[in-house]
């Protein structure tokens, strides 16, 4: 399964997991990272910049990539936050795809399918992941986020908000 296949957002989202069995389990191992209460001088935020469904180990591939970078600086100089949750199971119908099944290729109609991940839907303008960061620390940040946003799959855009007034 590629993660092409379920960029688009198409159809409602299925995400009652009580009817389905053999539930996938989400990849993201956290979703904070770093020392929460601190005094940060900036906030930097990860924008998606269209409206596209986000798969569970892409998120994580991001969040890792990120916090690697932003750890050269040390563990406890920054706060990373996951701000989007994968809600929507992704189903897929396997199709017979060896020799000789020619007859057996097209398969059901419409068919319901296997869960085989999760994703999250995710609107135009919405932000993914956020960090807070000092000063010192907002070029470290700002390749980090760049390395990020290789890892989502579509469009984004890092915006930075000073967090105090004399900045």
């Amino acid at each position: 399964m590629k993660g092409v296949n379920y960029r688009e957002i198409r159809g409602m989202p299925f995400v009652r997991r009580e009817y389905i069995r053999g539930k996938p389990q989400i990849k993201i191992a956290r979703f904070a990272s770093g020392q929460p209460k601190n005094r940060y001088d900036y906030l930097l935020e990860l924008v998606v910049t269209e409206r596209i469904q986000i798969r569970h180990n892409s998120l994580e591939a991001a969040r890792l990539a990120a916090n690697k970078t932003m750890s050269q600086a040390g563990d406890m100089t920054f706060f990373a936050r996951l701000r989007v949750y994968p809600h929507v199971i992704l189903r897929e119908n396997k199709m017979i795809a060896t020799a000789g099944a020619d007859r057996l290729q097209e398969g059901m109609r419409r068919a319901f399918g296997k869960a085989t991940g999760l994703a999250a839907r995710v609107e135009r303008g919405h932000t993914i992941y956020e960090a807070y960061v000092t000063s010192a620390n907002l070029d470290l940040a700002k390749k980090a986020f760049r390395v990020a946003s290789s890892k989502i799959g579509c469009p984004t855009q890092t915006k930075i908000t000073p967090l105090h007034k004399d900045n």
